[in-house]
């Protein structure tokens, strides 16, 4: 079932038509719903989605595994993957959707690269014993729940002059994913 079903097609096409083209990363710590996001803001505006997990080398998936946080050094290579794909479908598409944790400024910078404004982060903030219970409840995700006090502690919230989209989600995810497209309608 899609977690933007009651979205009528006249209502989508709003979206748009109203929502200028750029390039969405669904951003934060591991369990706040880049990824139900994501697919529901995919399905609203009908751009390009990349799964950004899906980009991590093997030797990254393994290390996460066993409960080992990366290293900066671990996670340039895939970092450079997802601003791959953000040029490549900026270019083709000049819109799409990519799920990234972005958690420290200094990847945010590399993901944009010189793009600027083209790409708007998307910062899914929620309260650590709402992504406990999350990630405790998680099926089939490789990210063990020990290695979330690593990425709070490395999280760096986007700063106002990076001209995010910060949602505090404490509401469905549909709420979460309106209050998305309403937010990129007014700013875009």
């Amino acid at each position: 079932m899609s977690i933007m079903e009651h979205l009528t097609q006249e209502e989508r096409l709003a979206y748009q038509q109203a929502v200028k083209k750029a390039i969405l990363v669904i951003m934060g710590v591991s369990g706040c719903g880049k990824t139900t996001v994501a697919q529901g803001l995919q399905e609203a505006l009908g751009w390009p989605y990349q799964e950004g997990d899906s980009l991590h080398p093997k030797a990254n998936v393994d290390k996460m595994a066993s409960g080992v946080p990366l290293t900066d050094e671990d996670r340039y290579p895939w970092l450079e993957k997802c601003h791959e794909w953000i040029q490549s479908i900026h270019a083709q598409h000049g819109a799409g959707i990519l799920t990234c944790s972005a958690l420290k400024r200094k990847y945010r910078d590399l993901l944009r690269g010189d793009m600027g404004n083209s790409v708007r982060f998307v910062y899914l903030n929620v309260p650590q014993a709402v992504l406990e219970d999350r990630m405790k409840k998680r099926v089939g995700h490789y990210m063990p729940p020990s290695l979330l006090p690593s990425q709070l502690a490395t999280l760096e919230p986007p700063g106002q002059d990076e001209n995010p989209i910060v949602v505090d989600v404490v509401q469905t995810p549909e709420e979460t994913v309106r209050i998305v497209l309403d937010s990129l309608e007014k700013q875009l």
